[in-house]
C-alpha cells in the first residue's frame, strides 16, 4: 500500500501535466477547416504556408511582429508566401502596393512602414500621388516606384491575388492556408494562429511523405 500511493500520485501528476496538451490539440472544424476545393501549391515536395493580409487590418499589423521571427525560423522544407487579400477595389490598391514593394525588393523593408502609414499616420496610400510622395519619403525613387506601381506585371499579380481570394474562400484576415488545403482564421490569439499553423505544417509534411 505504501508503494501504491506514490505510484498513484505520480500517475495523477502525469495526467494533469498532459491534459493541457491534449486540450490544446487543434481539431478540424474548430481551429482549422479543410478547403472544399484544395488549391495547387507552387513547389512540389514542400509544405506551403500562405498568409492573406490587408494593410488596413489592425490584426494583420499586430500579427506582423510575431510572424516575421516565426518565418525566419521555418525549416528548409517549408515555403512561406504573403498574398494581399482582394475583396474590393480599395483592397486591390493595397495589393498593388505590396506587389510594387515585392518587384522592387522593398517588401521586407517597407511592409511595416506601410501598415503604420495606413493605420497610424492615416496616409491614403490608395491615392497615386500620396503613395508616390510617401515612397519618396522612404528613400525610394518616386518615378521608378510609380512606373512599377502602374506596370502590367503588377496588374497581373493583383488579378491573381483577387482570384486566390475567391478560390480559397476565407472571409477575413489574417488568414493562413497550409498545403493548399487547410485554412486558419480567428482561432483565438495571434499566438494561437501560429501554434495551429505549426501543427498543420507537421500534418502536411507527413501527408507529403506518404
Amino acid at each position: 500500500m505504501k508503494l501504491l500511493k506514490p505510484l498513484l500520485a505520480a500517475l495523477a501528476v502525469a495526467l494533469l501535466s498532459a491534459s493541457p496538451v491534449i486540450a490544446q490539440t487543434p481539431f478540424e472544424g474548430k481551429q482549422y477547416t479543410r478547403l472544399q476545393m484544395p488549391q495547387p501549391t507552387e513547389q512540389a515536395g514542400k509544405v506551403e504556408v500562405i498568409e492573406f493580409f490587408w494593410y488596413g487590418c489592425s490584426h494583420c499589423m499586430d500579427f506582423e511582429p510575431l510572424l516575421q521571427p516565426w518565418v525566419k525560423k521555418l525549416p528548409a522544407d517549408v515555403v512561406f508566401r504573403k498574398v494581399p487579400a482582394v475583396f474590393n477595389p480599395n483592397w486591390a490598391l493595397g495589393a498593388r502596393l505590396f506587389y510594387t514593394f515585392e518587384a522592387l525588393g522593398l517588401a521586407e523593408r517597407l511592409n511595416v512602414a506601410a501598415f503604420n502609414a495606413v493605420q497610424k499616420e492615416r496616409i491614403n496610400l490608395n491615392d497615386e500621388k500620396a503613395v508616390g510622395d510617401w515612397a519618396a519619403r522612404q528613400g525610394v525613387d518616386r518615378q521608378k516606384f510609380l512606373d512599377m506601381y502602374k506596370s502590367f506585371a503588377v496588374d497581373g499579380k493583383v488579378r491573381k491575388a483577387a482570384e486566390m481570394t475567391q478560390e480559397y474562400g476565407f472571409s477575413g484576415v489574417p488568414a493562413l492556408v497550409v498545403g493548399g488545403k487547410y485554412l486558419l482564421a480567428s482561432v483565438g490569439t495571434l499566438e494561437d494562429l501560429l501554434r495551429v499553423t505549426d501543427f498543420l505544417i507537421a500534418k502536411n509534411r507527413t501527408e507529403i511523405r506518404k
